[in-house]
């Protein structure tokens, strides 16, 4: 790395303090914040009253306080701009809609995280979402956001981040691994070769969910440029790359393509399923009996993770190969809609690990909030690099994925005759 590399490394770093922490707010925007404050003060002053005095002269006392505060609460909240009825022609495909924004909104209200979000000195929690959602959808600028919004940049910054962390409180609620009756119903057939009510007397599993992995490209930390990270749009990344110039997205998706499982870890983490491996190991009641996950090769062969055969095969291997790469078409498409849906993903322009784990994880959790609303954006399907080597292996897996293989493709016989 030459002298100007570093020089346009440390500019970026001190225009991203700035933009985070530095940056002052406008006179609008410090008036708003000085009337949230005051607001506040006011609330905390109103309840603790109420708590000392009788029911009828909380009542009157709560009425008059709310004649008091209504007004400047009302002034300031209309005083920004309609940001709703000034949508940006250069928007995607699939603008967000109000039901998408008021359902997000009313899941922050109702979480279990009371604290305010950083820098909504401006906006309500519902232009909030809107703003945010913006950022997450469409491949637009913090400068672009600020003016549509009217807000500056840092403050920007300051509520997207807040966002991200609070909808992130939500990953436990939102993405799950099914237990007990709801393990049972989220199953779906192995095959389509053999009859769901036929699988379990044969001994063929059902499917809980399909794994399997995406990448995506990050900007290298500082300190860690090179001449490729240097380039702002990254469509593939190289082998040569910089193992932190991305991220490693682990899902595990259902049928209909909604995730049951997210671990995010950066590019230089070699692992591929170990530690998913080990933790079913010692926990067998996460997988329902006569259940299975399906995975590529490359991911560890075992009773409860089967995956394909590698290199040369018969055509016991081949059907019991093509059986599972049916299942593959599931994650691949939900990977695709994540990627329509937020195309913020396609390159994060984020040196700092945790703030660009933060927003992918907020895109898995509101991927599944659309999913359940119903709003799934198709998008296209992009071709994964090949991995031909077996993971790691071991005897229960093994004989466990003969077995099977041996139950289709009698099946298939026995259906062809």
């Amino acid at each position: 790395m030459d002298v100007s590399e570093y020089v346009l490394s440390a500019g970026r770093a001190v225009l991203d303090m700035v933009e985070r922490d530095w940056q002052p707010l406008s006179s609008g925007e410090l008036e708003q914040r000085l009337d949230q404050s005051v607001e506040e003060i006011l609330e905390a002053d109103l309840i603790a009253k109420l708590k000392t005095q009788p029911p009828p002269a909380i009542y009157v006392q709560l009425m008059q306080s709310q004649d008091n505060v209504q007004p400047q609460v009302l002034q300031t909240r209309t005083s920004s701009p309609p940001v709703e009825d000034s949508p940006d022609p250069r928007g995607p495909k699939d603008p967000v809609d109000t039901a998408a924004v008021k359902h997000i909104a009313d899941l922050l209200q109702s979480s279990k995280s009371r604290a305010r979000m950083a820098g909504r000195a401006r906006l309500s929690l519902s232009h909030t979402v809107l703003l945010s959602l913006t950022l997450l959808s469409e491949r637009v600028s913090y400068r672009s956001v600020s003016r549509r919004f009217h807000l500056e940049k840092g403050n920007i910054h300051r509520i997207f981040f807040s966002f991200c962390e609070h909808i992130n409180m939500l990953e436990e609620t939102l993405i799950r691994w099914p237990v007990g009756s709801e393990a049972v119903e989220a199953l779906f057939p192995l095959s389509s070769a053999v009859k769901e009510q036929e699988e379990q007397h044969q001994g063929v599993p059902r499917v809980l969910g399909v794994l399997g992995h995406t990448r995506i490209p990050i900007r290298l930390p500082i300190g860690k440029h090179d001449v490729e990270s240097t380039v702002p749009e990254v469509k593939r990344m190289k082998k040569e790359a910089h193992p932190d110039s991305w991220l490693n997205l682990q899902l595990i998706c259902d049928h209909k393509g909604r995730f049951l499982h997210c671990r995010i870890s950066k590019g230089s983490d070699v692992d591929r399923g170990s530690a998913l491996r080990d933790k079913l190991k010692q926990h067998p009641e996460l997988m329902p009996s006569g259940s299975c996950l399906v995975a590529r090769a490359g991911y560890p062969l075992t009773a409860q993770i089967l995956t394909p055969y590698p290199g040369s095969h018969g055509p016991r291997e081949e059907l019991f190969n093509k059986t599972l790469e049916e299942h593959f078409h599931i994650l691949d498409q939900a990977l695709a809609n994540l990627r329509a849906r937020f195309q913020r993903l396609r390159y994060l322009d984020i040196g700092n690990y945790d703030r660009a784990r933060a927003v992918v994880l907020t895109a898995c959790v509101l991927h599944n909030v659309f999913s359940d609303m119903g709003q799934v954006l198709q998008g296209e399907v992009e071709k994964e690099e090949a991995i031909t080597r077996e993971g790691e292996v071991d005897d229960e897996g093994v004989h466990r994925r003969d077995a099977i293989s041996d139950l289709l493709f009698k099946n298939f016989c026995s259906g062809s005759t």
